[in-house]
């Protein structure tokens, strides 16, 4: 089934009530939450707008930053993560999206060894909360400054090695899904995601680069989705287009041209003959009804769609 949401970070400059409304509106039954407007109207009364609504929470972001490159403390971006988890228990998120930050100053090791023991010390705090942190790796073209986490092989190795259900990867298709590692790796990555972030771009990544609608780029977004749930990813797809293209269609153009290209992609997926679900689900035949492809289990035959405004692609 495509689980598909759309994430805050698209529509910075919205209230989430203002959101709330359009997601209702435009059938979306999933949602990615920013802390900072989580903040702003306090964690219980966005539990209630979304709830009330009927909308899933697919994933808070974010937290992270254990390296001190922000300026904080391990001990205090560890509080913070804390915080963050028990944000994300009240409104319902699944997972905690977490960045390691950047070098700092540390040798690679040192900063790599400050993540390992950051994540040692969150995975009782999430278990106990049912959330799981979803590490995010960033591409090495668009870490600088940002993440020193910038290998997707690195960060499947490290959330394997732990083999925690409550650790898990955000895989970001904007930063890998050029790659041809990643088709090698859809098992591997679809039994390790907890969510997948998808937005287009034109050539390689780049720190400061726009985030494009789906169709918008040259990436194989398609391909990439399809492999994934044909692997037994069953986690929700998150839509973040950010940038200069979002500001000339609008939310509105924005969310139309997602709803006919994820249309497009539900059909086909449909289509094809006998598709399987592998890894893990062996012999079940996929839905073809497009409203799982568009809107996730139990949502009937319901679009989804995706807005965008001002973000980071990071």
């Amino acid at each position: 089934m495509f689980d598909v949401a759309v994430s805050e970070l698209t529509s910075s400059r919205c209230d989430l009530s203002q959101e709330i409304t359009w997601l209702t509106a435009a059938g979306v039954e999933s949602i990615s939450l920013w802390r900072p407007k989580v903040t702003d109207v306090g964690a219980a009364a966005a539990a209630r707008l979304v709830g009330d609504a009927g909308i899933r929470v697919s994933s808070l972001q974010s937290a992270g930053g254990f390296t001190g490159g922000d300026g904080r403390s391990f001990a205090e971006s560890i509080d913070d993560a804390i915080e963050a988890i028990g944000v994300a228990a009240v409104v319902g998120a699944p997972c905690l999206v977490i960045h390691s930050g950047c070098r700092g100053g540390h040798t690679r090791s040192h900063a790599s060894r400050l993540l390992v023991q950051a994540i040692e010390a969150l995975t009782p705090t999430a278990s106990q909360a049912g959330v799981a942190l979803a590490l995010k790796p960033v591409h090495p073209l668009a870490a600088p400054g940002c993440s020193f986490l910038a290998g997707l092989g690195d960060a499947l190795d490290l959330v394997e090695r732990f083999d925690d259900v409550a650790v898990r990867l955000a895989l970001d298709l904007w930063h890998f899904g050029h790659e041809a590692g990643p088709l090698e790796m859809l098992p591997r990555l679809a039994a390790a995601s907890a969510v997948v972030q998808v937005a287009d771009r034109c050539g390689p990544p780049a720190a400061g680069g726009d985030r494009l609608p789906v169709g918008h780029g040259s990436l194989d977004l398609e391909a990439l989705v399809s492999g994934l749930v044909d692997h037994g990813y069953r986690g929700p797809f998150e839509f973040d287009p950010v940038g200069e293209a979002v500001e000339i269609l609008g939310y509105e153009g924005v969310w139309q041209e997602t709803r006919f290209v994820t249309d497009a992609w539900a059909d086909r997926h449909a289509a094809r003959p006998g598709t399987m679900v592998r890894s893990g689900f062996e012999g079940e035949r996929l839905p073809t009804a497009r409203g799982h492809f568009l809107a996730g289990s139990g949502s009937g035959g319901r679009r989804s769609h995706a807005s965008s405004h001002t973000g980071s692609p990071g």
